[in-house]
């Protein structure tokens, strides 16, 4: 069975003091850019999206008609939802730390690393045989957790895994067993003739400048 999965990841500047926990619409300048690489994205068959208010509005940017999918939901923050990262950090330390290393670790009454990272793994191992092709539209700590899964790391390494806003982790099983590549997807290039004609416009699915090529082979 081979299957090749896109996640396309809808959350901003995570780790930042001004990250809010929870959900979020877009801005104007997040529609322009994804309005500017929409003919980028991979063909798909089939399209995902998590049940976010986010990941609907870019499915909509990109003109794209992904099936809502409760596995693909961001983590629960329980009692930080909608709070700053700087007011947690300020008024809750320890449980923001313990949170952050401690992969079992739920301070926030909603869910831990280790339970998202178990539910991820279970929506990927469900995928039916013969969706070649798939398209999800997700959070970043659902990527992340299908990473911890597809390169069979320990759910520790959750936070040590660098998920950009509208980056494209293609996660491709083959064999039973999944490789993965992040890249962004990149608005088109305008190459300029040698023979001074109009400028000529190059699509691309751009790859980082960092590339993550891994295998989840032991």
């Amino acid at each position: 069975m081979r299957v090749r999965l896109t996640m396309l990841c809808a959350t901003a500047a995570e780790g930042s003091p001004d990250q809010v926990f929870g959900d979020g619409a877009l801005s104007a300048r997040d529609r322009l850019e994804l309005l500017a690489a929409r003919s980028a994205l991979p063909p798909y068959s089939q399209a995902f999206r998590a049940p976010s208010v986010r990941c609907a509005q870019i499915a909509e940017t990109l003109a794209v008609e992904a099936a809502p999918e409760a596995a693909l939901r961001d983590l629960d923050h329980g009692l930080w939802d909608g709070r700053p990262l700087r007011d947690v950090a300020a008024e809750e330390p320890y449980g923001l730390s313990a949170w952050l290393t401690d992969p079992a670790a739920a301070p926030h009454g909603g869910e831990s690393v280790g339970e998202l990272c178990r539910r991820t793994a279970a929506w990927l191992e469900s995928l039916p045989v013969g969706m070649e092709t798939v398209l999800a539209i997700t959070e970043g700590s659902v990527i992340r957790a299908a990473l911890v899964h597809a390169l069979s790391v320990p759910a520790r390494s959750f936070w040590h895994l660098d998920v950009p806003s509208f980056s494209a982790v293609t996660l491709t099983m083959r064999d039973g067993h999944w490789n993965a590549r992040l890249g962004r997807l990149a608005a088109p290039r305008r190459r300029e003739p040698a023979d001074g004609s109009a400028p000529v416009a190059v699509l691309a699915a751009r790859t980082a400048s960092r590339r993550l090529c891994l295998t989840g082979r032991p």
